[in-house]
């Protein structure tokens, strides 16, 4: 849902090509699966169009492809603290959550054993902390771009 939400978000203000937003799992129990129905159903009734995702797996090689980590709760935060081989990439694992203040807890619930309702539920909350996500970064994303030298790379959210 999240890189979903935050990819739309991007395009609607104009900075899709500034970003690149991929979502990828702690563990390979979906490799390659679509999101559940649930969430796509969830995605769909918002506009959103979710049909593109496939499950993927984060991997150390993860840390040096993207410049920001977003964890959704703390359990998979603290796993990708852990994997971090350096400062630099533990410096770039944050919880989603955190970009809304009024957010009452730090984890976005797993809504997979629950109703359609609860997956509605996780979605608000995604939107309101990627819209939070978004404001923060947004600065940075419309300043000129400078130029690459060779051997450069870029970066891109999970």
């Amino acid at each position: 849902m999240a890189e979903v939400v935050f990819r739309e978000l991007a395009e609607r203000q104009g900075l899709g090509s500034r970003i690149v937003s991929r979502s990828a799992g702690t563990g390979d129990w979906h490799l390659g699966e679509r999101a559940d129905h649930r969430t796509l159903d969830s995605l769909s009734r918002r506009g959103y169009d979710g049909s593109l995702h496939r499950a993927k797996q984060f991997t150390f090689a993860s840390f040096a492809e993207n410049d920001l980590v977003v964890a959704l709760d703390r359990t998979h935060e603290r796993i990708l603290r852990e994997w971090a081989r350096s400062e630099d990439e533990e410096g770039k694992v944050t919880l989603l959550l955190t970009f809304d203040p009024d957010a009452p807890s730090q984890d976005v619930p797993d809504p997979y054993y629950a109703g359609a309702e609860m997956f509605d539920s996780v979605l608000g909350m995604i939107e309101t902390a990627t819209r939070g996500l978004f404001r923060q970064l947004e600065p940075a994303l419309r300043q000129p771009r400078t130029p690459r030298t060779p051997g450069a790379r870029s970066g891109g959210l999970p």
